[in-house]
């Protein structure tokens, strides 16, 4: 994916040399070569503008290490269009009466300039759209990133809970059966008791009995 928007910086580049080339040349040019250059500019300019959305939908799909160096690249290059289209602009509206065969060629002019005009604000307009989309992709990230840290931090919360009622659990068993020992115990201490106390009424008996027998 890299490799597609290198190559498409390449075109982008070759363009862009075109264009400042031609550019000037463009007010020295006698009138029929000068309307073959501005043909040919409006034409690089047209393809620059493509070039820039294709780089554009490319970025999208970088390696998110290598997006934000790509998207301010593709800032750059915006801005050199936009810098090219308005030296362009202002070469092709430079007065040389000579160089104008008719009033027709004087109103295609302002139309191409309203048309490269209209374009630069285009071009404008869609930068601004594509950096307001990026801070808020960026936004969005960084809420992300903090609603995985709270649940992270409530998921070890939940286990250092679960950790204490664990053990809390261990020491009740216990309890219980350390009281269930002793209630054990207590138990056999009665019933040897209650042996003993049986024994010694019968042997009181017993003597009762035989000091009536004597």
């Amino acid at each position: 994916m890299g490799s597609l928007f290198e190559n498409y910086e390449q075109q982008y580049s070759t363009l862009t040399a075109d264009i400042t080339a031609q550019v000037g040349l463009l007010s020295a040019s006698a009138s029929k070569d000068r309307r073959q250059l501005i043909s040919n500019i409006e034409k690089h300019v047209e393809e620059a503008q493509e070039l820039l959305e294709q780089m554009d939908l490319e970025v999208r799909e970088v390696d998110p290490s290598k997006k934000q160096r790509c998207r301010t690249k593709l800032d750059c290059y915006r801005a050199e269009l936009k810098r090219l289209t308005l030296e362009y602009i202002k070469a092709r509206t430079v007065k040389q009466e000579s160089l104008y065969d008719s009033t027709e060629d004087v109103r295609i002019s302002i139309d191409q300039k309203q048309r490269l005009l209209d374009n630069g604000e285009t071009l404008e307009r869609a930068g601004r759209k594509l950096n307001e989309g990026y801070r808020v992709a960026l936004e969005s990230e960084e809420i992300g990133h903090q609603v995985l840290k709270n649940l992270a931090e409530q998921r070890e919360t939940i286990q250092r809970s679960r950790n204490r009622l664990r053990e809390t659990d261990e020491e009740l068993s216990r309890s219980s059966r350390l009281l269930g020992n002793m209630i054990m115990r207590a138990l056999q201490q009665k019933v040897i008791l209650g042996i003993v106390a049986v024994c010694f009424l019968v042997f009181i008996s017993f003597g009762i009995y035989l000091s009536f027998q004597s």
